[in-house]
């Protein structure tokens, strides 16, 4: 390669990179006004956004996003191979080069990300949008709701029976459209276009690193875990769609899961959704009162007691220091995206969800 062609080619890669950095520099800007995102972003862009991708990703029976990240994370590999292989040979020039096309493809990636799904993230707060906002509550509520969640969960598992366990992933991910689709009908805050969700690819490595679903804000597919225990898997199935609504927070995704679930007639998602509620009330009254939390306990029946059981020992059968590694990862994520309580904005659906009790 020519003097004269590499001082060109470094000029347009410099270029290219300061462009892409001031890019993201303007749309992490939005952070600062949340009404501004609503308006152009989450009831403008975004809406076009998703009646094009979902139609169009919806025709695949497998999910491309998998697809796409299991092509990007063999990309890494082999530009990690060819960078090292490169210093071993000293030719630092052409590892400069590649180390600017790597920086590119990455701020890249940052930029289509914000733009497709991820400035979702600096809309207003659920709890504004759904006029919920009402978050303050007594230690004698939280017991009060609790109680009503657990009795809740108790009379739905009484009518979840052996087939209804028994069913294919399939049939349990018609049922979470159906639950999407009604509530998105219902009300203007939860609308979205064409709701879909996917088993992942990647299921046996979501075992060993803790998770039970996620979106894809590349291809806005969601895609969730098809091993775990099948009375989790409805609720979890309306959480990831709750992302293609435009709830980039795990809170509001679990609370609108939560939502279409109860309002389904479906009894396992029924269950579910009431599964998913007790657990999340029943850690925050632990931090609140122990003594009422263990009075609770007994009020949970034999069958709800057993499922969380269940659930327990399978996911720590997978339980490692892969899941631990991840676990910082995605806290780090959530709190670099606005969310500011890392894996902690999972549990801050009780605030949401004692607000709805309330209302």
């Amino acid at each position: 390669m020519s003097e004269k062609r590499s001082k060109k080619i470094l000029q347009v890669r410099v270029i290219a990179i300061g462009a892409l950095a001031v890019t993201l520099f303007l749309l992490t800007l939005f952070a600062g006004h949340p009404k501004t995102v609503e308006r152009y972003y989450s009831k403008g862009l975004y809406p076009l956004i998703c009646r094009v991708l979902h139609p169009v990703f919806n025709l695949f029976p497998f999910s491309v996003g998998d697809i796409l990240y299991i092509v990007i994370i063999g990309l890494l590999i082999y530009a990690l191979v060819q960078l090292t292989r490169l210093a071993f040979k000293k030719e630092f020039k052409r590892a400069g080069f590649f180390l600017l096309r790597i920086i590119i493809c990455a701020e890249a990636a940052m930029v289509v990300f914000y733009l497709f799904w991820g400035l979702n993230y600096f809309r207003p707060a659920a709890a504004e949008l759904l006029h919920l906002r009402d978050s303050s509550y007594t230690t004698a509520d939280l017991k009060a709701v609790t109680a009503m969640l657990i009795d809740s969960a108790n009379a739905s598992r009484s009518r979840v029976t052996p087939a209804d366990l028994s069913q294919g992933n399939s049939a349990i991910y018609q049922t979470a459209v159906l639950a999407i689709r009604k509530l998105s009908n219902d009300s203007v805050n939860f609308r979205t276009y064409s709701p879909g969700i996917k088993p992942s690819l990647l299921t046996p490595l979501l075992n060993y690193i803790g998770t039970s679903g996620y979106y894809n804000p590349f291809t806005s597919e969601s895609q969730m875990n098809y091993q775990m225990p099948v009375f989790e898997r409805p609720v979890v199935a309306c959480h990831e769609m709750s992302h293609q609504m435009g709830y980039g927070t795990e809170d509001e995704a679990n609370f609108a899961g939560f939502i279409a679930g109860i309002g389904s007639h479906d009894r396992l998602l029924h269950y579910s959704a009431y599964h998913l509620a007790v657990d999340e009330f029943m850690h925050a009254l632990r931090y609140r009162d122990t003594t009422a939390n263990n009075e609770l306990k007994s009020r949970i029946s034999t069958a709800v007691r057993n499922d969380f059981k269940a659930e327990r020992i399978y996911w720590l059968h997978y339980q490692g220091e892969a899941d631990i590694l991840s676990s910082l990862f995605y806290d780090r994520f959530l709190k670099a995206n606005n969310q500011p309580h890392g894996l902690g904005t999972y549990n801050r659906m009780v605030l949401l969800v004692m607000a709805h009790y309330k209302r």
